[in-house]
């Protein structure tokens, strides 16, 4: 199979459904492509109900294109990452993985705009306020996370986007792979891939020290030299974002903690609580009418915050606790962020308690959003107060 076969297969899937995603090649399926979080197969002529093993291997092999480095990766560790360009069309993501023996491709559109703060994604409504916040920091460690492929790039493309309009600073990014090629505009971009400019995340980050950034993003914060030299960057004036795959703000500080021994624990936490400015946690909810839409959970830094950081959680002290009551200072939870979108008709009410964080505090904000509304709460009907049951009680009791 040669580039333009494989080329003509990419056009296909993508021409044959809107606002594709995804796009799936694995053995014993057709080929398929992922939809508002659905797949949907893709017709062929001729048709192809069934990949091969030798038809997948194909594929792999022709989309590494002799590649040392991705066949040393994919036969030692079972997988390998780069990205591919559909000429003048589209750029992919492409993860390369062994399952049962045979090989399976997963690519991840990458969008070609360059999302903005007011326009994150097409249909999708602005982020909220604090992102404008989090771009006029100077220095710290900023961090957004959640589950593979729920926007968090997309998110902090948008933040070097605002950067890049308003000020005038070197910025270096190091991804695995480019996702958005920013232009430099007041700003100067230096770009690096995973692969193809330098081996590991620790090993770029260590070589960005002395490359006399000022604003530093790190694809992900994948181990514990990563995050080691992440911090000394922080604690040298440099403003370092990154992303995690944690559902929340205290689940991403455990897990940054996690990452070193007992002994470290206490001096961890002192660095953290000086240098984190900003956990933004995202997922995306389905829209009505189609597509996904993200949900945020926004938590900035005060006193409290950097006390709980210092010394852990407690039953009476926690970071949902702080958020919630941080609104003015540009903190939301999740569960507010997600009776937002419900009250401005852009999820169901079936959506938004399937993916709230605590389902009471949901459900109680959609019940005053129906409220105004002039809508029932509940769908039991014909309540009543049986008068004689209640009479009879009175008897008994006097």
């Amino acid at each position: 199979m040669r580039r333009q076969e494989i080329d003509y297969v990419l056009n296909r899937m993508l021409d044959t459904f809107k606002d594709v995603s995804d796009l799936n090649i694995t053995v014993g399926k057709p080929f398929q492509v992922e939809v508002s979080g659905k797949l949907r197969e893709v017709p062929m002529d001729p048709p192809i109900k069934a990949l091969t093993p030798f038809q997948t291997e194909t594929m792999a092999l022709n989309l590494i294109d002799q590649d040392p480095r991705l066949t040393r990766d994919l036969i030692n560790n079972g997988s390998c990452d780069l990205s591919y360009e559909l000429s003048g069309k589209a750029r992919f993501r492409v993860s390369i993985f062994s399952q049962m023996g045979n090989t399976s491709i997963v690519l991840r559109r990458l969008e070609t705009r360059i999302p903005t703060l007011d326009v994150p994604m097409v249909g999708s409504p602005r982020l909220p306020d604090s992102f404008r916040q989090i771009a006029k920091e100077k220095n710290g460690i900023v961090l957004v996370t959640g589950a593979t492929g729920s926007g968090k790039t997309t998110s902090l493309a948008a933040v070097l986007n605002e950067i890049n309009e308003s000020q005038s600073v070197h910025i270096i990014t190091l991804e695995d792979p480019v996702e958005y090629r920013h232009p430099h505009k007041q700003s100067t971009f230096n770009q690096r891939e995973m692969g193809t400019d330098f081996t590991s995340f620790s090993h770029g980050l260590r070589a960005a020290l002395r490359q006399a950034p000022k604003v530093i993003l790190v694809g992900e914060m994948r181990d514990r030299e990563t995050v080691e030299i992440a911090l000394r960057a922080a604690e040298t004036g440099h403003l370092v974002l990154s992303t995690l795959h944690t559902v929340d703000a205290g689940q991403t500080i455990n897990r940054i903690l996690g990452m070193f021994n007992i002994e470290e624990e206490n001096q961890i936490r002192i660095r953290l609580a000086d240098l984190v400015r900003w956990v933004v946690s995202q997922r995306l909810l389905p829209k009505i009418g189609g597509g996904r839409v993200a949900a945020f959970e926004v938590m900035g830094t005060n006193l409290r915050i950097k006390d709980i950081i210092r010394h852990g959680e407690t039953e009476d002290k926690t970071f949902f606790n702080v958020i919630e009551q941080g609104k003015a200072f540009g903190m939301v939870t999740f569960d507010d962020y997600i009776v937002r979108l419900f009250e401005k008709g852009i999820i169901t009410e079936e959506t938004a308690r399937a993916y709230a964080t605590r389902k009471g505090v949901t459900g109680r904000g959609i019940d005053t959003v129906k409220s105004r509304r002039g809508e029932s709460t509940t769908d039991i009907k014909d309540l009543e107060v049986d008068v004689g049951y209640g009479r009879e009680m009175e008897s008994d009791l006097f």
